[in-house]
């Protein structure tokens, strides 16, 4: 199979869908990997290094769309690579379709078998390729937040772990899974005074009995979640419900509770956002204000550390991604269910049902898809 890999082209996305370790392992399987030149540059990566490992360097991505068989990336098609996807062409890389009606439709109007990282699961009913860049949008949560919280940067100015005699700041983190759990470490290790929301009882449990008092934990309700908003510095939304919408837990209203200059960092982002008055940024423009209250929601937060994101990424869709290759989508999705759940899109059929809830749409069950 031809693997193709084209540079990333979202704002300020420099990590690349294929390295060179993935590269040498794919060759060494048979297949071809094409790589456009300049790829792996954000992330560390020169073209010599994916030469030396076997891969075959092309100019364009006009040329890697039309030779590949298989395009792997990190972030989903923009508009002008969705137009070079064909029919029966497998697309295997975060698509978040549930708030992105544009790229959905776009993506059943060119036919391809569009497989999702973020949707692919595991035998202990985790999500093994989104799990990498939660981990590491947990961890730069609290540092890009106390970033935003900064005075100069519309914040209140207060310092994460305070000083003798001043109190730390106060966070609030929604959601006590991957990205949860790491922001609260991150946060808790600079000194706040750092409280988990989360409504699986056997979570918090785990988070107690590991974490201890590290930081505190509580189950969540909106009469809690309304309560410890209003007193917060800073508030991480760390929720994610498998290819559907977040759910929106901070409304606008209560930012007239909440402190001035206090800070919202949406990790759900990618996913629509977890707080009403969210919308998507860059990291060139990271930050802005709504009634006071500083808001950071960039889509793609761990592009921020391109090269450990490239690195973390590739380790775990590597397995899935020679599956594929060796196999073709279909046989390697009828031996491993687990990557028949990130089927989302084949040739103009929908097959996840938590996207078409969100947008209206019909969808066909992936095990009637891959038995055609």
């Amino acid at each position: 199979m031809k693997i193709g890999c084209p540079t990333e082209i979202k704002p300020q996305e420099f990590r690349v869908g294929v390295t060179p370790n993935a590269t040498r392992e794919a060759v060494a399987h048979g297949h071809t990997v094409l790589i456009q030149s300049g790829a792996g540059r954000g992330a560390g990566f020169e073209d010599a290094d994916y030469i030396a490992a076997g891969a075959r360097i092309l100019d364009s991505a006009e040329e890697i769309f039309a030779q590949a068989d298989m395009i792997v990336k990190v972030k989903e098609p923009q508009a002008v690579e969705r137009k070079m996807l064909r029919q029966g062409q497998i697309l295997f890389t975060y698509l978040h379709l549930a708030p992105d009606p544009d790229q959905t439709h776009d993506l059943l109007a060119s036919g391809c078998t569009a497989i999702a990282y973020e949707t692919v699961t595991d035998t202990a009913g985790g999500l093994p390729l989104l799990a990498p860049m939660s981990e590491v949008a947990g961890r730069l949560a609290p540092q890009v937040g106390s970033w935003t919280l900064q005075k100069a940067n519309g914040g209140r100015g207060v310092l994460m772990g305070g000083v003798p005699g001043v109190g730390p700041a106060n966070v609030v983190v929604i959601g006590g899974g991957v990205v949860g759990t790491h922001a609260a470490r991150i946060a808790a290790g600079m000194g706040a005074d750092v409280t988990v929301l989360d409504r699986s009882l056997p979570r918090l449990r785990y988070l107690d009995d590991v974490f201890g008092r590290d930081f505190n934990t509580r189950y969540s309700t909106a009469g809690a979640t309304a309560e410890l908003v209003a007193e917060a510095d800073m508030v991480i939304g760390a929720v994610l419900i498998p290819g559907a919408a977040a759910p929106k837990l901070v409304s606008r209203a209560q930012l007239a509770g909440m402190k001035p200059g206090a800070v919202l960092v949406d990790v759900a982002i990618d996913q629509g956002g977890c707080f009403e008055t969210s919308r998507a940024t860059t990291h060139a423009d990271p930050i802005y204000e709504v009634d006071g209250v500083m808001h950071y929601c960039v889509a793609n937060m761990p592009g921020a550390v391109a090269r450990t994101s490239t690195l973390a990424l590739g380790n775990a869709t590597l397995p899935f991604m020679l599956a594929l290759a060796d196999k073709g989508w279909k046989q390697a999705c009828q031996d491993d269910p687990h990557l028949l759940n990130g089927l989302n899109v084949h040739d103009g059929k929908l097959t996840y049902f938590a996207v078409g809830k969100a947008l209206g749409l019909d969808v066909v069950s992936p095990s009637v898809v891959v038995k055609s």
